[in-house]
């Protein structure tokens, strides 16, 4: 767990990018705190946000920078829909404002945009900016950004879970030879490599209902920085400490 005085730390050492073999492939962030970022300085909630939005442009060129494969950000719960109306409207807003300011950079910077999620309940604005964005950005093979929106790990586990289900029922799965990588295909990050590097802002320290079987093996970096002053730099830090870091997968 890292301490206020320990971001500000942070901030004084080196600006050099991180390298060497094992920079983490891919990149979870749970991006919290816009809220209390707002509110500490006397601002709105939505002001927060705004400025999350930001950030996101400032970690994905960073991430990019760094040599980071892909960067999956949750940006959107299933159980975000409990907050306030008008909240949840500017909510969806931003992704349809993001895209129509950054999209074309993104393109420029060969960044392939993904989206993770139930698309059900998206208003059609929000969806129809996040697929544009997927069509125009589907043949670039740099930086894949991930937009987890919409997204819940139970729900993702028990849909791909009836989708063994219905393929078992009908005769085309037999239950003995079902394993992990049969019931990987049916989750949302399918085709994707499972995060190696999580990271969460703001202080808290919970998944909260985030990537809960591809996050089984992941290193997870705290930080009580809010997202919306998450920074390069910070970013750099938590590689580092990952670099530092010895995976052994229950092995010795």
């Amino acid at each position: 767990m890292f301490t206020e005085q320990d971001m500000q730390h942070s901030q004084l050492k080196s600006e050099e990018i991180p390298s060497g073999d094992n920079i983490p492939e891919h990149v979870a962030i749970i991006m919290d705190g816009n809220g209390r970022w707002a509110k500490a300085r006397g601002l709105p909630r939505i002001a927060g946000h705004h400025n999350g939005m930001k950030a996101i442009k400032r970690i994905t060129k960073a991430a990019d920078r760094a040599g980071v494969k892909v960067l999956t950000l949750y940006a959107f719960s299933t159980e975000n829909w409990k907050r306030p109306k008008a909240e949840v409207e500017f909510l969806m807003k931003l992704p349809q404002e993001f895209l129509s300011l950054e999209l074309g950079e993104l393109i420029e910077n060969n960044v392939q945009v993904k989206m993770m999620g139930n698309r059900d309940l998206l208003p059609d604005h929000t969806l129809s900016a996040i697929e544009e964005a997927i069509r125009q950005t589907a043949n670039n093979t740099g930086l894949i950004l991930n937009f987890a929106l919409n997204y819940g790990s139970r729900l993702e586990m028990v849909e791909s879970a009836k989708l063994l289900a219905r393929k078992v029922a009908a005769g085309q799965l037999d239950p003995e030879t079902i394993g992990e990588a049969e019931f990987e295909q049916g989750l949302l990050s399918s085709g994707l490599p499972d995060p190696d590097l999580l990271i969460r802002t703001s202080g808290e320290l919970r998944l909260s209902n985030f990537m809960l079987w591809q996050l089984a093996y992941s290193e997870f970096w705290f930080t009580e920085v809010y997202w919306p002053e998450f920074s390069d730099q910070h970013l750099y830090d938590a590689i580092r400490e990952y670099q530092q870091r010895a995976r052994r997968y229950g092995g010795l």
